[in-house]
């Protein structure tokens, strides 16, 4: 027996029906914003940001475009703005772990005395490269590394042209490989990867 999942644009046109079914959309996407948002802020705002996302949708049922199957654009494209309160906050984490090498936001207290023991100046360049970009270029830029977004989804997500995607994103992998003196940084974590 075959059981159709719904997807995205389904729950939320149930939902507007019936409030309990937001419960879906929240299991099915919340885990993943929060490890994103974690990312970039800290586990101590990500909590905070990820329930008012949530709530925001909850609030703009009504205005979804249920022509888009998938609400993660529209999910992130929120909490991107709620992010952006919080740009000071993720600019002191970036410069920190330019100054440490050590990410106190994504890893564990095991990585982070492995990470203390063996400090990678990559990590630093990089973390100091994305302090340094502009919040537009580096939200393009997470949202295609750590989101695993395509392009036409952090178009949606942030409302611009597909065009002003690649653009950003071209322009912060530019200055980030410039950072890190001309290294790619995902050939770095893929050697990385396969030492450890």
């Amino acid at each position: 027996m075959i059981i159709h999942s719904p997807d995205d644009a389904e729950v939320i046109d149930r939902a507007r029906r019936d409030p309990a079914a937001f419960s879906v959309l929240f299991d099915r996407h919340a885990p993943a914003l929060h490890r994103y948002v974690t990312r970039r802020l800290g586990d101590s705002l990500a909590d905070d940001v990820v329930a008012e996302t949530f709530l925001a949708a909850f609030r703009r049922l009504r205005h979804y475009d249920t022509a888009h199957r998938d609400a993660r654009p529209w999910l992130y494209g929120i909490a991107a703005n709620l992010i952006g309160k919080h740009r000071r906050t993720e600019v002191r984490a970036y410069l920190a772990l330019a100054r440490t090498g050590a990410d106190e936001v994504a890893e564990s207290y095991a990585d982070r005395v492995e990470a203390r023991v063996s400090a990678s100046a990559v990590h630093r360049e990089l973390a100091e490269a994305l302090a340094v970009l502009s919040p537009e270029d580096r939200e393009v830029l997470l949202m295609v590394a750590w989101a695993d977004f395509s392009y036409e989804e952090v178009a949606q997500a942030l409302g611009i042209p597909v065009g002003t995607v690649r653009s950003r994103l071209h322009r912060a992998r530019k200055k980030t490989r410039a950072a890190l003196g001309g290294a790619d940084p995902s050939a770095v974590q893929e050697e990385e990867a396969t030492c450890g």
